[in-house]
């Protein structure tokens, strides 16, 4: 393993990516780190480790890497190489196909809501944390039906989830289509789920109240996938990001990188030509649209849009 130990002494303490190969060459983990060098050699320390990465370091038979200028390429490009591989030993953003829709039933079904593995009418998604939405579905049942009033829901807690009438399933299924559709009124209805819930656990009911609790954690979820999400995938945003001995200019529109450019030094001038040139280039681009793979890499840019400072988002248009 001599090799090995040199290689890794070669790696720079750089922003990129990296690719663990086992004596056959396969590439069976990728990852990404601020610094290339720390991240890689953590894995051959004598320090407790998971006991998945334990059975890793076992096959890792050769490392190879890729820097780049930052972070943010850092994880776009492992999220790129995890779905294009699928290594092994990845988990997350390597099975996107199993990313669901959560979709409202119409009248006559016994159930008002249901999962979905693709976009149908009346769907909404894509999500990937399953088990929490199903939850969230399990608990809504209990307070079904749901009524919109003019500025609130009126609804109440059954122990056991009760059989609606034809007349309140249209109208509970008519408030489930504003609770998903409209920001405001999913808040709404959090806001008075949260009231519910700290009522309950005052009054000591804590079985009902981790009950509310569950379900604000499911409609926090999905309020974030479903509107956190719409200026990235509706807006042309210019980032500028600082490099190591430069800036980094970023084109964003609808939530795909189109143009992106180093500048050792960066002036208003150059930063109106490259935002024209975004304009121009994004009219000539084409992407295959996939939603569910895509759902990744939205969430890539938003974290990392919500991390950097104002000053670096030059401008949204």
């Amino acid at each position: 393993m001599s090799y090995l130990k040199q290689k890794l002494n070669q790696i720079p303490a750089l922003p990129g990516i990296y690719k663990m190969l086992d004596s056959n060459g396969q590439i069976i983990y990728v990852g990404k780190s601020k610094c290339l060098k720390k991240r890689v050699q953590s894995y051959f320390t004598k320090s407790p480790k998971q006991a998945k990465i334990e059975r890793m370091v076992f096959f890792i038979d050769d490392v190879d890497y890729i820097v780049t200028d930052t972070h943010l390429e850092a994880r776009l490009l492992e999220c790129q190489l995890i779905k294009e591989l699928k290594p092994y030993f990845n988990s997350q953003m390597k099975n996107d196909r199993r990313y669901f829709y959560l979709k409202l039933a119409k009248p006559g079904h016994s159930h008002a809501m249901s999962i979905v593995l693709e976009r149908e009418d009346d769907t909404f998604g894509p999500f990937r944390r399953k088990q929490s939405v199903q939850t969230m579905i399990e608990v809504f049942t209990h307070l079904f039906p749901i009524v919109q009033d003019i500025n609130h829901f009126t609804f109440k807690y059954h122990t056991l989830p009760e059989v609606m009438s034809p007349e309140d399933f249209f109208k509970n299924r008519e408030s489930l289509s504003q609770i998903f559709s409209d920001e405001k009124k999913m808040q709404r209805l959090i806001n008075q789920l949260t009231l519910c819930m700290n009522k309950e656990a005052t009054q000591f009911y804590y079985e009902r109240a981790s009950h509310y609790r569950d379900l604000i954690s499911g409609l926090t979820y999905i309020n974030h996938v479903l509107h956190d999400y719409k200026q990235l995938v509706t807006s042309d945003i210019l980032i500028r990001i600082p490099v190591r001995d430069g800036q980094k200019l970023f084109f964003v529109s609808k939530s795909n990188i189109i143009l992106k450019k180093y500048f050792s030094t960066l002036t208003p001038a150059e930063i109106y030509t490259f935002f024209d040139e975004g304009l121009k280039t994004k009219t000539k681009f084409a992407c295959k649209w996939d939603e569910k793979a895509n759902t990744d890499f939205q969430n890539i840019l938003f974290s990392e849009l919500q991390s950097l400072p104002e000053e670096c988002i030059l401008k949204i248009l």
